[in-house]
């Protein structure tokens, strides 16, 4: 979060950045309270906040794991030398902050609990935060990444309770720290490390640049499906931001529309489309001669996202049985109920070895940080079966790995893992070039039709304003037609008909000055012409319209036209 407020800063007012700080740790607090108001009982969360109340010093900072029950002076007969401070507990601006976040997140939930208590607590946790703010408008983090870490600990602590930048001298010093702190060019990375890592794309670059990536054609395995689902969920993160507004969500729209097509009418999915397929096609490719992966025994360790989809791989290729081995059943229940004609074997963390030891090709995506397989456990275990030419297959998907790399040592093992999948990219070039140079087409028809929509935009205020004035004199002129007739000859038939006359007269006449106005791309009016209709349309209707800006938008266009 730190790098986010140094970034934001470069273009923000001081106050700007601790709004957003603000807004940041509402938004993520809120996200875990959540999640744990909705697996704990409410009783167990009032115990939860009970302990931390009794866990508040005299002068309104906690410790980290107790109370604060004795002397400094005792730290005199601290038996280390290399750690200072751990004879008693001390109070931590981030242990003191994180109380009062948790506290104020739980009296939105349940706000008479204790209700005099909290705030009192609340009040003397910000009193003390305040109290040991350095006189640079920093506080020291006791646990790791120090000064700027206190710091953020600090403003949240307050933000939460109550303090405000306009009214907070601590919360403006925390900020002018904060900033000058920062790197003027890049948040404190010298611009020139960053430079080969960064690329700035605009206009039609920008569109074509993710309308790219929305195909799944900057993907590692062209057509990855994934990509496109997270241009989606982009789409739905954004609604209600400020910044996503029409042009930027029409974009990502635009851009979900592009991968869509160009995924159903060039077959661009077909085949290796995510890791988890290149992987078994990477396994079926290796395996020798006279194996099959019909015959061959397969595993499977890990039965989430990725490990199912090497399941269901597994079984479009053919394959008709397989052991799953995974810390608990509900997951692999919940696959084979999914999955029909096929036999899955659930075997629990504890079996795995001896699993590994009975297969011949062996699929790992768990989230251990640690490798669970290595070379001293590959080494005891059974050769693989004569068909595989008693050389076991492992297929390593998981990042960071779960295979150690001295597993591929061994004679009687091959290790592959993500960077291998480049082989199976590497057999598909030619098929992948075709339809590549199939989507390039695809999203140039696309590219077009997005630019003539947003340039349609510009004109947008004076259309509005054309239809407004035409339709008050519509309304005028029918009145003063209905006025002149008898109560008698007037029903509603009548004023339907004639309020219909009005409207079709002057849709027919709007009709060509409005075609005259859209820069839809429908025929070859140019922009300048365009925007001389533009003039011609305000000159004789005295629309008003904010010309001006218009036109400089508009001329910005003429000039990007080759």
């Amino acid at each position: 979060m730190e790098i986010y407020v140094v970034a934001l800063s470069q273009h923000r007012g001081i106050k700007e950045v601790t709004e957003w700080m603000s807004s940041a740790a509402i938004l993520l607090s809120n996200l875990s309270f959540e999640t744990v108001g909705n697996v704990m009982e409410p009783e167990q969360l009032c115990d939860v906040v009970n302990f931390i109340l009794s866990l508040q010093n005299r002068n309104g900072g906690f410790a980290s794991y107790e109370l604060t029950r004795s002397y400094a002076w005792l730290e005199k007969i601290n038996p280390t030398e290399t750690f200072e401070d751990i004879t008693i507990d001390y109070q931590y601006v981030e242990c003191t902050s994180a109380a009062i976040q948790s506290l104020t997140l739980f009296t939105q939930r349940y706000p008479q609990h204790r209700k005099v208590e909290i705030e009192t607590c609340i009040a003397k946790a910000a009193n003390f935060i305040e109290s040991v703010q350095l006189a640079d408008g920093s506080w020291y983090g006791s646990w790791g990444v120090c000064f700027t870490y206190g710091t953020w600990f600090g403003i949240i602590g307050l933000i939460r309770a109550g303090k405000r930048y306009k009214d907070s001298k601590s919360i403006r010093k925390a900020c002018e720290f904060l900033l000058s702190k920062q790197d003027k060019v890049c948040g404190g990375i010298p611009a020139s490390e960053l430079s080969q890592y960064l690329f700035l794309l605009y206009n039609k670059d920008a569109t074509q640049h993710l309308f790219e990536v929305s195909a799944g054609l900057d993907s590692l395995v062209m057509g990855e499906g994934q990509i496109l689902a997270q241009v989606k969920q982009v789409v739905k993160a954004g609604q209600g931001v400020n910044g996503f507004g029409r042009n930027i969500s029409g974009l990502f729209k635009h851009a979900i529309t592009v991968g869509k097509r160009v995924r159903t009418e060039t077959n661009i999915s077909a085949g290796a489309v995510s890791v988890s397929s290149a992987a078994v096609e990477l396994a079926v490719m290796k395996l020798p001669d006279q194996a099959s992966h019909g015959n061959a025994r397969m595993l499977v360790i890990g039965a989430g996202k990725m490990g199912k989809l090497v399941i269901k791989h597994l079984v479009a290729k053919g394959c008709k049985k397989m052991v799953v081995v995974n810390r608990t059943e509900e997951r692999v229940s919940a696959i084979r109920d999914e999955i029909n004609d096929v036999e899955i074997i659930y075997k629990p963390l504890s079996d795995m070895l001896e699993c590994v030891g009975e297969a011949d090709v062996v699929f790992t995506s768990t989230a251990s940080e640690n490798p669970l397989i290595l070379k001293q456990h590959v080494k005891e275990l059974p050769f693989a079966s004569e068909e595989m030419g008693r050389k076991r297959l492992f297929v390593d998907i998981s990042v960071p790995r779960n295979v150690g790399s001295c597993v591929d040592d061994l004679e009687s093992v091959k290790v592959y893992n993500v960077d291998n999948l480049k082989e199976v990219v590497a057999a598909n070039k030619e098929d992948r070039l075709r339809k590549a140079m199939e989507a390039q087409v695809i999203i140039g028809e696309e590219s077009g039709q997005f630019e003539a929509w947003r340039d349609s935009l510009e004109t947008v205020p004076t259309i509005k304003k054309l239809r407004a004035y035409a339709e008050r004199l519509r309304i005028a002129e029918v009145e003063k037609c209905l006025g002149k007739m008898s109560d008698e000859d007037i029903n509603k038939k009548t004023q339907k008909a004639v309020d219909d006359l009005g409207r079709g007269i002057v849709n027919k006449m709007l009709h060509g000055p409005m075609q005259h106005l859209r820069c839809d791309g429908s025929d070859s009016r140019t922009l300048s012409e365009t925007l001389e209709n533009m003039h011609a349309l305000n000159r004789m209707f005295g629309l008003e319209t904010e010309v001006s800006v218009l036109e400089q938008k508009i001329r910005a266009k003429v000039e990007q036209k080759p």
